[in-house]
């Protein structure tokens, strides 16, 4: 397992291993913002590499469930900053990811009941939970040119404050069927503009949100997360090789810290964007077999086979506060409780056991 702990150089950081804990939604964020136990939670697992937050709106129109944290206001990022500096204290590194969920949402979820917004009038198909049962995904309003430049620009005072709250970075969300990958992907993307049709332009939005945040905090803090193939909240791509590979040729001259996939299986667009990607690469790997989540072997194989610089895990991480250490050992792993991911207090959240426990 050495090569998971060997150190690797992100932007301007060095990671002391390759073992990073993946972004996962947990909404225990009441008010949008966060608290003690977020940092709590954190700072547990500081000894990751590297830690990439749950998702977090960069504006109100941006959230996607109840209870998950912002990063829009002075407010939230105070907040957040009991987090960086809790695991900075516990000699971690934190990444806050940025995640406008776009046409997944729900008027409830905003002030003034809105509806969601997309970048073309087409709903998921899908539904989202609520304190008073499951709705439907309604029809988003479409993006106007004047809400696709709002957009950008909530993107980028969300980076600033993430600087603000001591963050060492920004990964811009653009997989799972959020606003970025709606954009990217056909089949929500029937636009007739200039961010419409060829896949030159579908990948505009995605490049205008990385050049100006780069622009404002530093390409060298800032990461994208993509998932070709993806079929999240009901997009589809009909051309998934020949859009992440225009994708990556676009991003390539910016600089990033990183790109990470979320693989969904297509192994041969994870090759070619290796290929093409002069950086460093983060891959959350394709599960495959039975086992519940990507075992360490797993992980060490994508290292062996060169498939990417470092290894991204999810579930792993979250029963498991001190995984390099129980990598390490060579196990016991604590497995994971379903009924415990979303909501809820403590349980399932900060109480998983340490081998030390």
């Amino acid at each position: 397992m050495d090569e998971l702990f060997t150190p690797l150089r992100v932007g301007k950081m060095t990671l002391p291993n390759r073992l990073v804990m993946a972004p996962m939604t947990r909404s225990r964020s009441v008010d949008r913002s966060v608290n003690a136990l977020t940092a709590a939670y954190y700072a547990q697992r500081a000894t990751a590499g590297l830690i990439i937050t749950e998702g977090t709106q960069p504006s109100v129109i941006g959230q996607g469930y109840i209870d998950t944290p912002g990063l829009h206001s002075a407010e939230q990022a105070a907040a957040w900053r009991g987090v960086t500096d809790a695991v900075h204290a516990a000699g971690g590194r934190i990444f806050v990811q940025l995640m406008h969920s776009g046409r997944v949402g729900h008027p409830s979820l905003y002030p003034d009941g809105a509806l969601p917004v997309g970048p073309s009038a087409i709903a998921t198909g899908g539904q989202m939970y609520t304190p008073h049962g499951m709705v439907d995904h309604p029809v988003p309003r479409e993006m106007t040119l004047q809400d696709i430049g709002w957009a950008v620009a909530d993107f980028v005072s969300a980076a600033r404050y993430a600087m603000d709250a001591g963050f060492d970075g920004v990964e811009l969300h653009g997989a799972n069927g959020y606003l970025i990958q709606q954009f990217l992907a056909d089949g929500s993307n029937h636009r007739t503009d200039a961010y419409g049709g060829p896949v030159e332009n579908r990948v505009r939005f995605a490049d205008e949100v990385v050049r100006a945040v780069a622009g404002a905090i530093g390409p060298e803090r800032v990461g994208i997360r993509i998932s070709p193939g993806s079929t999240s909240e009901g997009v589809s791509e009909s051309d998934p090789a020949e859009l992440y590979g225009t994708l990556i040729r676009t991003l390539a001259p910016h600089g990033l810290a990183y790109v990470h996939i979320m693989e969904f299986g297509h192994r041969e667009v994870t090759e070619l964007i290796r290929s093409a990607w002069p950086g460093t690469l983060i891959l959350n790997p394709h599960r495959t077999g039975t086992e519940p989540a990507v075992t360490p072997e797993a992980a060490r194989e994508v290292l062996l086979d060169g498939l990417a610089d470092a290894v991204s895990l999810a579930s792993l991480w979250l029963a498991n506060p001190d995984l390099p250490r129980r990598i390490r050992a060579g196990g016991p792993f604590n497995r994971p409780d379903p009924s415990t991911y979303f909501g809820g207090d403590h349980r399932g959240y900060t109480d998983y056991p340490t081998l030390s426990d």
